[in-house]
């Protein structure tokens, strides 16, 4: 019989141990899998000897992370188009830190730093994951992974460098990011070509997820006109009893739709310097069973 005291002590540290899992494997019911797993190892550790749990059950979960991350890029490989991960609703309470560091944090969870961090290997991502949004020191990260400090750094620097390069600067503003977003699907909806290569960059980029579920594009889409012109004919086929809502996803503003009650889509983009840099779509509905009751 687990004491409530045990209980009680991993439901504390819960949000930060699925903020770890989310952010190694995309998914969030990948890391529910992981964070239940957890649970188990932690149910049955002899918790006598465990000085810090939180430092304790995070060296599980990141474990745990890596092995499935392992097991699940083998899927990656063979998925049907692009692969993005799978929305997520942020609300980050008391698993954030304070001030300029939230800003960091929230970063850590955008859709594209996390599809930058596909390209890390499970070790480097791992890294990333714990020092960058996290703030863990290097020493407490070398104990979770097994690794010397030296090496632990190594990957770190490794790690920052790759996602540096291929992250946009995006502007976070939320406010400018929903009125860009309003003005985006107004031009859409009212057939305006001009109006929506105005707010799109010259090298604009529409990324759709549908895992051959949904209709999408299988490939990317590039350039301004294009990414314009198929919005444009997207537009002029939406279905009778589509119902729009915005929402906070991956730390800033989304658009998701429903048709007749059931999540549909999910649609976010990325600005940088005013203008419209990538549009994602998430259409694939494996991806959006977790927004049901949004």
């Amino acid at each position: 019989m687990l004491t409530d005291s045990a209980t009680d002590v991993f439901e504390e540290h819960r949000p930060v141990l699925h903020g770890v899992a989310y952010r190694m494997l995309g998914r969030v019911a990948d890391a529910e899998d992981v964070v239940q797993d957890a649970w188990l190892r932690w149910s049955s550790a002899d918790r006598s000897e465990v000085r810090e749990p939180r430092a304790y059950l995070v060296r599980i979960t990141t474990r745990l992370a890596i092995d499935r991350l392992r097991q699940v890029q083998s899927r990656r490989e063979s998925y049907v188009g692009p692969w993005l991960p799978e929305p997520l609703a942020t609300d980050f309470g008391g698993t954030a830190p304070d001030t300029a560091e939230r800003a960091v944090f929230a970063e850590s969870v955008t859709l594209a730093v996390l599809v930058v961090m596909e390209s890390l290997s499970p070790l480097e991502r791992a890294v990333f994951v714990l020092r960058e949004a996290f703030g863990y020191p290097y020493a407490e990260i070398a104990t979770a992974l097994d690794r010397s400090e030296a090496a632990v750094r190594q990957l770190a620097g490794r790690a920052r460098r790759h996602v540096e390069e291929g992250r946009p600067r995006f502007d976070v503003d939320p406010d400018r990011r929903r009125d860009l977003t309003e003005r985006f699907l107004a031009a859409a909806a009212g057939d305006d070509l001009d109006g929506l290569l105005h707010l799109l960059a010259a090298d604009a980029r529409l990324v759709g997820d549908s895992g051959g579920k949904a209709k999408a594009p299988l490939r990317i889409i590039e350039s301004a006109d294009k990414v314009a012109r198929f919005l444009l004919g997207v537009a002029g086929k939406q279905p009778a009893g589509m119902e729009f809502t915005f929402l906070e996803l991956n730390g800033g503003i989304a658009l998701l739709t429903h048709v007749d009650g059931v999540p549909d889509s999910v649609l976010q983009l990325d600005v940088v310097d005013g203008r419209i840099q990538t549009v994602y779509i998430v259409r694939n509905p494996d991806k959006l069973r977790s927004l049901v009751a949004s």
